[in-house]
Parts: C-alpha cells; sequence; structure tokens
C-alpha cells in the first residue's frame, strides 16, 4: 500500500510540471548548451530541476549533452560549442594554468564527493589489501575519478603502479563494457552503470570510494567569463532551479525522486533507479547548497598534488577560479 502510494504521488508530482510546462511553452525561453561529464544518478539534482520544469519556471531551456569525460567538456565550453560545464574542477585548474585569458570560472558545486563504487569480479570479504597484484580500471589520468582512487589507495597502503595497477587507457564511458568484457580485476564505476552490472550478475559492489575519501568538491558547474558577464541572469535562474531540485529531493522518497528522473533513464528499471538514489543519498553525496568552499578547493588542490598532476606552485588563487555570487543569492 505503501509503495503504490508513492507512486502515485510521484505520477502526480510529474503531471504537474508537464501542466506547468505546457504554460512555459507560451513564453520565450533562452536555450542553454549544458554539457555533462557523463549521465548518471550523481546528478540527480540536475534531472529534477530539468523534469519538473523548474529551468522552465526560469525561462531556461536545457540542451543537454554528454561529453563523456571532463577534459571534453571542458573543450566544448572554451570552444563556445556548449555554454556551461559539468564536470569535476580539475578541469578549470588545469586550463587555469594554461594561461588562458577567458578562463572558465566555477559558479557552482553540486556534488561533495566521489559518486563512483568500487566493483569486483567476485562476492569477497573486501580489503583494500585485496588489490594488491590485481589491475583495477580506474579512468582517464588526472581525471577525478582516478585521483581520487589512487587517494583512497595510498590512504589504505596500497600504492598505485607499484602494488596495483591502475588502468588509465580505458575511456570514462567505456569502463563498464571493458570490465564486462573480461578486462582488469576491478572497476571504478558511477551510477546507474554499477548497479546495471550487478544486476546482470557481472560485478559485485565491494564499496563507495566517496565514503573513503571524504568530502571534496567533486563536480562543479562552470562557464568562461565572458559568458558569466554577458548572461548573469540565466545563471542567476539556473541556480535558482538548481537549488530548488535539491530542496524538492531532500523531501521526498528515493521512488520518488527516482520517478522523476525515469524520463532521463529510459533503459533502467524503476527498481533499479530507486536503489541508486538511494544509496547516494546514503552517502550524502550532492552538495548542502550551492557554494563551493575555499578548503574544499584547497583539499582537492592536495589530490591532485599527491596524485603527481599539479605542483603547490600551481595551485590556484581560490577568488580567481570560483565565483560564489550566484550560489549565495539562492542559499
Amino acid at each position: 500500500m505503501k509503495k503504490g502510494i508513492c507512486v502515485v504521488l510521484a505520477a502526480l508530482v510529474m503531471l504537474s510540471a508537464v501542466l506547468c510546462g505546457c504554460g512555459q511553452e507560451s513564453k520565450d525561453l533562452v536555450t542553454v548548451r549544458l554539457n555533462e561529464v557523463t549521465h548518471s544518478v550523481f546528478y540527480a539534482p540536475q534531472y529534477v530541476a530539468m523534469e519538473l520544469g523548474f529551468f522552465a519556471e526560469e525561462g531556461i531551456a536545457i540542451e543537454l549533452t554528454n561529453g563523456g569525460g571532463a577534459d571534453k567538456v571542458m573543450t566544448a565550453v572554451v570552444s563556445g560549442q556548449s555554454d556551461i560545464g559539468l564536470a569535476g574542477p580539475e578541469a578549470c585548474i588545469y586550463i587555469y594554468n594554461q594561461g588562458k585569458e577567458d578562463y572558465p570560472r566555477i559558479f557552482a558545486q553540486l556534488t561533495k564527493r566521489d559518486g563512483s563504487f568500487l566493483i569486483g569480479r567476485t562476492d569477497e570479504d573486501f580489503s583494500w589489501e585485496n588489490l594488491r597484484g590485481k589491475t583495477i580500471i580506474g579512468g582517464r589520468k588526472g581525471g577525478m575519478p582516478e585521483m581520487t582512487l589512487e587517494y583512497v589507495m595510498k590512504q589504505n597502503g596500497v600504492v598505485p603502479h607499484v602494488d596495483a595497477v591502475v588502468d588509465t587507457s580505458v575511456q570514462f564511458n567505456m569502463m563498464a563494457g571493458a570490465f564486462t568484457g573480461g578486462q582488469g580485476d576491478y572497476v571504478a564505476l558511477f551510477e546507474p552503470a554499477a548497479t546495471e552490472v550487478i544486476e546482470a550478475g557481472q560485478g559485485y559492489l565491494l564499496c563507495s570510494i566517496g565514503e573513503e575519501s571524504g568530502e571534496i568538491p567533486y563536480t562543479a558547474y562552470f562557464a568562461s567569463q565572458t559568458y558569466l558577464q554577458e548572461n548573469s541572469d540565466i545563471v542567476a535562474g539556473f541556480c535558482r532551479a538548481l537549488h530548488k531540485a535539491m530542496t524538492w529531493i531532500e523531501s521526498h522518497t528515493d521512488e520518488e525522486v527516482a520517478q522523476v528522473m525515469l524520463p532521463q533513464f529510459p533503459d533502467t528499471d524503476l527498481g533499479v533507479l530507486t536503489e541508486v538514489t538511494a544509496r547516494h543519498r546514503a552517502i550524502d553525496a550532492w552538495n548542502t547548497g550551492l557554494v563551493m568552499k575555499q578548503a574544499s578547493l584547497e583539499r582537492l588542490e592536495a589530490v591532485m598534488t599527491e596524485a603527481g598532476e599539479l605542483t603547490e606552485a600551481e595551485w590556484v588563487d581560490f577568488d580567481a577560479l570560483v565565483d560564489n555570487s550566484w550560489a549565495e543569492a539562492v542559499q
């Protein structure tokens, strides 16, 4: 009975969003070309804002593109192919250190820890010591998934590339396929890919890398300084829509959230989406509000430095890289 009530409530919410969207059709919406690093339930607030019409209420029509990696997202933003990027802040640090004049600035933080899960081939009593002598598919070298994985391994006494191999040759959106195809002993996967591998009987969930790593500014929104200056009202509306979605998620069940996101994941079962949503809520994946803290960025830079991708001399001044003005306005 309880489950039936939840489904009915979620259906009513979606109907309300559709009616709201119909009302918006009479208005001129500004198209925002948003490029996301991957399509994952990890970014639930974004999809809730899209599906419940929160962006439309702000006069925004989202044109969503899956970049398939932070480097590709950044390339799209810098080249002007996309207006806003959603990816790891490390991409902004890299481009800043290249000396580009109109370098992108971060204006909102969406997630506050790694959203990937370590998947293994056997249902083992997991210990990080089990990785010794094994190969882990970890993602692109210098990307947040790979750097956070290696950070956690080191914290647990397993030295990457010495005690275990971290395979960085597989493209981000191909990692699940490589693992199910027989490559590697372990893989770090985002959702819903992780649960789909598990549901197919091709892997076992061993741990949350985000729980192990602690809080870190894992995924953020950024845009060129020119775009931010010329479209301040749009960026403000964008942040208001996201904040409204975050608040909505806090007061609704995992199944209701999953029901709303279902159109974004048409090939994923509602039960799987509900389970995945619950998993992300359990690890406290989403940022509280949209503001990025200086201490969080510095921790990210420390992780990058430990990974050998950044020197202390290349640490970026917080105020040069981050503009919290729009995020603070919706707190």
